[in-house]
């Protein structure tokens, strides 16, 4: 109820934020606050593992990006797959000198290919030590002062740089901005471009294109609102590359990297009493492909919960510690209670409450009344996020995708939910086993339009 709650205020901010957008975005050109205030350069990091499969799609989308001054870093960490050699064929790759500015510990660089075809184009191949350590590559290869990290089996859609570029423009303080991600599965691809937007056949997917619509625009949405932005996605996020460097990169032990270096960069300027500000924008899109297998969710949940503790460990310091502000006395109190220990929380309540009526100790009346209230609360957000998406941005034009993600807003709770927790119980349990893998992620490559 607490959690849920929280949900609700924070849906309730993000009306209103998301209204105070719209209207500021259908009142700014783009084009002419960029020629006004400039371009900044950008550097875009891709890590990329065995991404032979989504790997020619993501960077063309990231080739037709609309912005002046970019370059794209592909980090090829180690991969056994074709990775390499479908972006050495494709791009017509040809060694190239290129000279680290930075120094971040990282595995060895076994060479530095520059495309034929498209000049703004690196490949950067190494030994594998995993996405941090990929990524610490690219940002001592880095040579603007905006560095962006994005997923290799993402799709970026063509204005997103330009608008996830605007808090910089806009807020001298801005350190980093994230933007939204969206589920790719069952939309039509064509050329790097997602050409159109449909649901997945995929039960597992239907329900995390509901649960990524709560997260981000019922939750980052609002948590921007508040001035609380904790977490900043992996797949898509801006960065000043001097602050970056600062913190000494990604940390490659960790196995939540990006919270851990949006939490670190908290720290950083709060203690050094470095004006700042990180923020999310919600219409600069990557799209992202997720697990269709009840196999590949339970792994990429597991770590994520292990991520999230092994976070909330590091800086344990920040709880309920006034010195950081909004940031130690709402945001972190957040994440340590409703995300960490949740799981513990619900779980032990399933197991309560069935012995509480198997011993017949609990009341069936008070269960099922307390039962469907709970069922309606958590729908009742759920029904606010797509009604959030229909109002802003309404991705999904079709009225039967629509009927389904009302639909699915109610199915979540009967199951889905119910596996989430089980498998984010597993990552605490793993955690404290002292578990760090990352678990094998299957890419099925994005659907031809």
């Amino acid at each position: 109820m607490l959690l849920n709650s929280y949900y609700l205020i924070t849906s309730l901010f993000s009306f209103r934020a998301l209204h105070r957008y719209n209207r500021r975005l259908a009142s700014i050109d783009i084009d002419d606050l960029i020629a006004t205030a400039g371009a900044p350069p950008v550097t875009i990091i891709v890590p990329a593992y065995n991404e032979a499969a989504t790997i020619v799609e993501a960077s063309r989308s990231l080739l037709t990006l609309r912005y002046p001054d970019y370059e794209i870093l592909i980090v090829n960490d180690g991969s056994t797959d074709e990775t390499l050699d479908v972006l050495r064929s494709t791009y017509r790759l040809q060694p190239a000198p290129r000279f680290p500015l930075a120094a971040i510990p990282t595995a060895s660089v076994r060479g530095i290919y520059q495309s034929q075809t498209h000049p703004n184009l690196w490949v950067i191949d190494k030994e594998n030590g995993k996405r941090a350590d990929a990524i610490n590559a690219g940002i001592n290869y880095c040579r603007t002062p905006l560095l962006c990290i994005v997923d290799a089996d993402g799709i970026i859609e063509p204005e997103a740089l330009m608008r996830i570029v605007r808090p910089f423009l806009e807020d001298t303080r801005t350190v980093a901005s994230g933007g939204i991600i969206r589920v790719v599965n069952g939309c039509k691809v064509q050329d790097g471009l997602v050409q159109e937007v449909r649901l997945p056949r995929n039960w597992l997917a239907r329900f995390q294109v509901v649960e990524y619509l709560r997260s981000f625009l019922s939750g980052r949405v609002g948590w921007d609102a508040l001035q609380i932005m904790l977490l900043i996605s992996g797949a898509f996020g801006l960065f000043r590359r001097d602050l970056v460097v600062a913190v000494g990169g990604l940390a490659h032990d960790s196995i939540g990297e990006d919270f851990e270096l949006t939490v670190r960069l908290h720290r950083y300027c709060r203690e050094r009493g470095i004006p700042y500000a990180i923020h999310f924008v919600p219409d600069p899109v990557a799209w992202t492909e997720v697990p269709e297998t009840v196999a590949v969710l339970g792994r990429q949940r597991n770590r994520w919960q292990r991520g999230l503790i092994d976070t909330l460990r590091r800086h344990l310091h920040l709880l309920l510690n006034p010195r950081y502000g909004r940031i130690g006395l709402l945001a972190f109190p957040y994440f340590f209670f409703f995300e960490m220990l949740g799981p513990l929380v619900e779980f032990s309540g399933y197991i309560v409450v069935l012995f509480l009526l198997v011993t017949g100790w609990a009341s069936l009346t008070y269960f099922w009344v307390f039962l469907m209230v709970a069922l309606l609360f958590g729908a009742i957000l759920s029904f606010a996020a797509v009604g959030l998406e229909e109002l802003s941005f309404r991705r999904y034009t079709r009225l039967q995708d629509l009927l389904w993600l009302l639909a699915l807003s109610l199915l979540e709770n009967l199951g889905y939910r119910q596996l989430i927790t089980y498998y984010r119980l597993q990552g605490t349990l793993d955690y404290l086993r002292g578990q760090t893998g990352w678990g094998h992620m299957e890419r099925k490559g994005f659907q031809k339009a």
